[in-house]
């Protein structure tokens, strides 16, 4: 049984017609309604309407009533009348309406003073009208309106309960939230970190920079209304915890967006109960690290952002510094990755990590990441061979090979930087000695230039231009003309370990070699035409073809 305990706030259910709403129904409007105290307080909710005009009306409210008056029996003096106002307050009532004529011809001016000090809708009708038509407009938009909720809340709950059911991870979860509610929507862990949000690009910039503050504030503002029994306004960020078994992971938060039949507070609770749920399934694994930031990396590596800005405000979000830090990317493969495990190791360091999916041309196991360290932290050879020991199990260090990109700076460098590794990893393995391998990118001028220019079009042409030959001849006998290429080149001037490399026997392999040169006309012991075709083969292994 899951249980979340929420604040019993009868005012707060969105089903309800708000103060507003009740007086533009045209039983009120034929009244000519006038609102001397409103704002703020015509959002307040409309659970029922009560017509009296006993001075101890408020001893019979439980809440969320509008009061319907003419006031023939309400105290004569003004501290009388104050007290009565402040008790209705005190009562929970979600408004005051007070027919002029019968008793009062104006409103006393202590009625509106203490009506405005406690928040309370006042508004008077300046026209007679039958409360009991009034009595039934209100009612019947009430009960309408709760028929609809209660078929709509069914839908709702019959969708995330399936989703439930069929194990959907967090982020997919969040994902119909937001297509449910047409909004924005997050999902935040207890340290205001971004686990996975479902957000319009060009929104990220301005919503994730200095998120952390934001949320925050957003989290008084909640309590706050939750406080004085308000119901969110328009603007207002509804917030609901994600929590399950007296154990609480984070929240999910809903932006601004349309009013939803069955309450857009219901949708968001059942979005937050499927994700308690699921939490509860995984156990120890912490799936949502795991799925939220591996999206998160795999759409900055495909370029799924609108701006740089944006990205490294979303970046920051999720809990990896930016500002002032030294950033990495690495590609780890040839060996399962416990991404979830990242974070931790990074944290040995004093940093803080970031873990993907295997990046295209990269045969899995492998995984992407992104690294911010301190500017002052060390990261050579020994800080990253210790930060992969952390990441796979002992078995597997022998076979893994750690690609690493060169220091950088900001959001632009640092995606280089996960540029230059990926390309790192896609190149033909080569290795002696014992643990993990490892190449770095300040050591290989050509993939650094190659990431340099990995966006300039006419880099790319050039490369297929050069390798057209041997493509053709690949695709039309499925050969392995292109694999022999980089094994020659991964081996330059020892064909034997080329030979090796490409699991060819010497004499097959030389006859490649003929054929290669062959059709393309070039001298492949010619040292430019060796840059050249290397070159060409790190922008076709970088465009992922």
């Amino acid at each position: 049984m899951i249980q979340t305990d929420r604040p019993a706030d009868r005012t707060a259910d969105e089903t309800l017609p708000t103060v507003r709403e009740v007086m533009a129904l045209d039983a009120v409007a034929h009244g000519v309604p006038e609102v001397l105290v409103g704002d703020e307080a015509l959002d307040a909710r409309v659970r029922w309407l009560h017509v009296s005009d006993s001075a101890g009306v408020a001893r019979l409210l439980d809440g969320g009533e509008l009061l319907l008056s003419t006031g023939s029996s309400w105290p004569a003096e003004p501290a009388d009348l104050r007290r009565f106002i402040d008790e209705l307050a005190d009562a929970g009532l979600s408004g005051l309406v007070l027919e002029l004529g019968t008793h009062y011809r104006y409103v006393p001016a202590v009625v509106v003073e203490a009506a405005a000090s406690r928040r309370l809708a006042l508004i008077v009708l300046h026209r007679e009208v039958k409360f009991v038509t009034v009595t039934e407009a209100v009612h019947s938009r009430i009960i309408t309106g709760q028929t609809d909720a209660l078929r709509a809340r069914d839908e709702v709950r019959e969708r995330f309960t399936a989703l439930v059911l069929r194990g959907s991870p967090a982020d997919f979860i969040v994902y119909q939230v937001a297509q449910t509610l047409g909004a924005p929507i997050l999902l935040e862990n207890l340290g205001y970190e971004v686990v996975a949000a479902e957000v319009p690009l060009a929104m990220e910039e301005e919503l994730f920079t200095d998120w952390e503050l934001r949320s925050r504030s957003a989290h008084r503002r909640s309590e706050q209304r939750r406080e004085r029994g308000a119901a969110a306004g328009a603007d207002d960020w509804l917030i609901v915890p994600v929590e399950a078994r007296g154990i609480r992971w984070g929240n999910l938060i809903a932006l601004p967006g349309p009013e939803h039949a069955a309450g857009r507070m219901a949708v968001l609770e059942q979005g937050a109960i499927a994700l308690a749920v699921g939490r509860l399934a995984d156990g120890d694994a912490d799936e949502w690290v795991r799925i939220g930031r591996r999206r998160l990396v795999d759409g900055l590596l495909a370029g799924r952002f609108a701006g740089v800005g944006g990205a490294a405000a979303r970046l920051e979000a999720a809990g990896l510094p930016l500002r002032g830090a030294q950033l990495h990317g690495l590609v780890v493969s040839s060996a399962p990755v416990a991404a979830e495990r990242a974070d931790a190791a990074a944290r040995a360091l004093r940093g803080r990590a970031l873990a993907g999916s295997a990046p295209t041309g990269v045969a899995p196991p492998a995984a992407t990441m992104l690294v911010s360290l301190p500017p002052d932290a060390e990261f050579d050879d020994a800080a990253v061979v210790a930060f992969v020991r952390a990441l796979v199990d002992a078995a597997d260090l022998e076979r893994v090979t750690v690609s690493v990109g060169r220091r950088a700076e900001g959001i632009d460098a640092a995606l280089a930087s996960v540029h230059e590794a990926v390309d790192l990893a896609g190149g033909r393995r080569r290795r002696a000695g014992r643990g993990p391998h490892l190449r770095r990118a300040e050591n290989r001028p050509l993939v650094q230039l190659v990431a340099a220019l990995r966006d300039d079009h006419r880099v790319l042409e050039h490369g297929e231009r050069m390798l057209a030959p041997l493509i053709a001849h690949d695709l039309a006998r499925s050969g392995d003309l292109l694999d022999v290429l980089e094994a020659m080149l991964a081996h330059p001037g020892n064909r034997t370990a080329a030979a090796g490399a490409s699991h060819l026997s010497r004499s097959v392999f030389y006859q490649r070699i003929a054929l290669i040169e062959e059709l393309l006309g070039a001298d492949l012991d010619d040292g430019e035409t060796q840059t050249a075709l290397h070159l060409a083969l790190l922008v076709r292994r970088s465009a992922g073809r």
